[in-house]
């Protein structure tokens, strides 16, 4: 997602009177200026995710972002997205709201692997930071 993303926390919560709501994740911009609230979606975008990220945003707006932050933006990530029920969704919307679909792979793209440890490099340490826990027992 690039650079300019600090991470505020995942699961975040808001309390509202006597009830708790939790936002997926919440990063801050540090460009925009901006909490960016973003909910993960298994299934396929459905128009109720709009009306909870409504919401969201309302609340990250009057109790969260501080006097000089812009308004936070939502992002909703779903699983797949029916481009004509987004637009529809979204059309009375007057807050800052997008939707995303993502794919799985059960293939780790070549470039990656470079980058993480091999399995067995990461079964090791998990050996030996169990052996550690013990000590300690």
């Amino acid at each position: 997602m690039g650079n300019q993303f600090a991470f505020i926390g995942n699961q975040y919560k808001l309390e509202i009177d006597d009830n708790e709501y939790f936002i997926d994740l919440l990063l801050y911009h540090r460009q925009l200026k901006c909490l960016v609230a973003i909910e993960l979606k298994i299934g396929n975008f459905i128009p109720e995710y709009k009306g909870k990220m409504e919401f969201y945003l309302e609340v990250l707006n009057d109790k969260v972002k501080l006097p000089d932050e812009n308004n936070s933006i939502g992002i909703i990530i779903c699983k797949e997205k029916n481009r004509t029920v987004v637009e529809y969704s979204l059309k009375t919307s007057n807050m800052p709201i997008g939707v995303a679909s993502y794919k799985t792979t059960s293939k780790l793209p070549k470039d990656y692997k470079k980058l993480l440890p091999a399995s067995t490099e990461i079964a090791e340490k998990i050996d030996l930071l169990l052996k550690y826990d013990n000590v300690y027992e």
